[in-house]
């Protein structure tokens, strides 16, 4: 599962190794449930019509949480796969490599969009992270 991990830009063997370690079982949650099993997920204030989103609820997983935000990161930057992320696709399967070459280009892609409408980077960044919990749940569970 390590090496599936690795295929996206930021999750390299001991944060894939860790983010394993953490989550556990995987196949209880799905791409939506796992952002707020780590805390990810905006807290909302309700009642009746109204609906006010806030910060992130920081429940959950402190660890993972915290990984999958510095992982983020690594998506501002231009998408180019150099050396290093070829080394990791060349310990993947292939249908990893195609998975994790597909969210690595979304994901930059949406830090683009979000750079566009003038948004905080550390807002942006905890949007990236928590679709990564969502690329990084796909990946988990794919069979080898």
């Amino acid at each position: 599962m390590t090496r599936r991990l690795g295929c996206l830009r930021g999750v390299a063997t001991l944060t894939g190794f860790a983010l394993a370690v953490e989550i556990g079982d995987w196949t209880r949650f799905t791409g939506n449930t796992i952002g707020s099993f780590v805390g990810l997920v905006p807290s909302e204030h309700s009642s009746g019509a109204s609906r006010v989103q806030g910060p992130i609820t920081k429940t959950g997983n402190t660890h993972a949480r915290r990984l999958l935000v510095e992982a983020a990161w690594h998506h501002r930057t231009r998408y180019r796969p150099g050396k290093t992320i070829h080394d990791r696709w060349a310990l993947a399967t292939p249908a990893a490599r195609a998975r994790g070459d597909a969210g690595n280009r979304r994901l930059h892609a949406r830090w683009i969009k979000f750079l566009e409408r003038n948004k905080r980077s550390t807002i942006a960044d905890v949007a990236i992270a928590r679709e990564l919990a969502g690329w990084c749940w796909s990946l988990a569970i794919m069979d080898d």
